[in-house]
């Protein structure tokens, strides 16, 4: 598969998910890049704007598997992962799936699960697999957790660590529409039919097979220095407690790699790093306790800080 046919691939995937998110073309686009990048994706965004539509919307696209939870400081690790339970007609012991067994998953409310909860899904993001009573079983691909949580609530909340944010590939939010939009959703949007609208217009084995291409994107060494030079960077900005990792450096080029192909290249330039660097470092910068009360003030030291970096002039493998 060659970069114009993933290219093809991500606009009919983007294509179809615009007709029942209305005005958030953009957004669409970073979510579609996720996917196609094998990662996972964080809204962190108030109620009602299209998260669990947009994320039925994916795996209905390709024709995957989908499965909802509802995070709850009730809920347990085994109600994500499964159980073994003892079959009376058999006389053995039988493996009984959880919810994280889908293609997508969408994590509702995940910062409402206690950590212990939230760690459940720790081996089932990084490893894509799952273990239960010391056996092993693996997940389908492609899986992608989409997870959700309201930036505005602090009471019964348990905010995710470091650990598991660092997880998710980029964080996103879809906001409110503009006034237009709004006003195309309520003439024409019925929330209970939407996603009636739409069949899939990609296949899972198209999406592995792309997802394996990425891979080998090439990358100049002078941007790989350039990430590099970046994420050390953020880790002597002010009012920045803890900066990017090193999984946070191979997140960028690994995300740099599905958006350079979704805009059909096969090597990645520094616009691309550029546009890429807010969604994927944000939520990995651990502010101080008096930067984090300002509004979107993690994005506004990256936007700084690219402007402090010379830009790699090769970049063409």
């Amino acid at each position: 598969m060659n970069t114009a046919e993933i290219q093809a691939l991500g606009k009919r995937l983007t294509d179809n998910l615009n007709q029942i998110i209305v005005g958030k073309e953009s957004q669409i686009f970073l979510a579609v890049t996720t996917l196609f990048a094998g990662g996972h994706l964080l809204f962190e965004d108030i109620p009602g704007t299209g998260k669990t539509i947009l994320a039925r919307g994916i795996a209905k696209s390709v024709g995957g598997t989908f499965c909802r939870i509802q995070f709850t400081p009730d809920l347990l690790p085994a109600d994500l992962t499964g159980i073994n339970y003892f079959n009376v007609k058999k006389q053995e012991f039988e493996f009984l799936p959880g919810p994280v067994f889908a293609n997508i998953v969408l994590a509702d409310e995940i910062n409402r699960a206690t950590p212990k909860t939230q760690s459940g899904l720790l081996e089932c993001m990084e490893e894509r697999q799952v273990t239960v009573d010391g056996r092993t079983y693996p997940l389908a691909a492609p899986y992608m957790v989409i997870a959700t949580q309201n930036p505005i609530d602090t009471q019964g909340v348990f905010p995710l660590p470091e650990a598991q944010l660092d997880r998710f590939l980029i964080r996103l939010s879809l906001g409110y529409p503009n006034f237009e939009s709004a006003v195309s959703i309520l003439s024409t949007h019925d929330s209970a039919r939407v996603l009636e609208t739409i069949s899939p217009v990609v296949s899972i084995e198209e999406i592995i097979q792309a997802q394996e291409r990425i891979q080998t994107i090439g990358v100049h060494e002078d941007l790989l220095r350039y990430i590099v030079r970046l994420t050390e960077a953020t880790r002597s900005l002010n009012g920045v407690i803890l900066g990017v990792s090193q999984r946070g450096s191979l997140a960028l080029l690994r995300f740099c790699k599905a958006y350079a192909a979704l805009n059909g290249r096969d090597y990645i330039i520094p616009d691309d790093v550029k546009a890429c660097l807010i969604p994927v470092f944000s939520h990995r910068l651990i502010l101080s306790s008096s930067e984090r009360i300002h509004q979107n003030s993690a994005a506004q030291k990256l936007t700084e800080l690219l402007k402090t970096q010379p830009v790699p002039t090769e970049y063409i493998v």
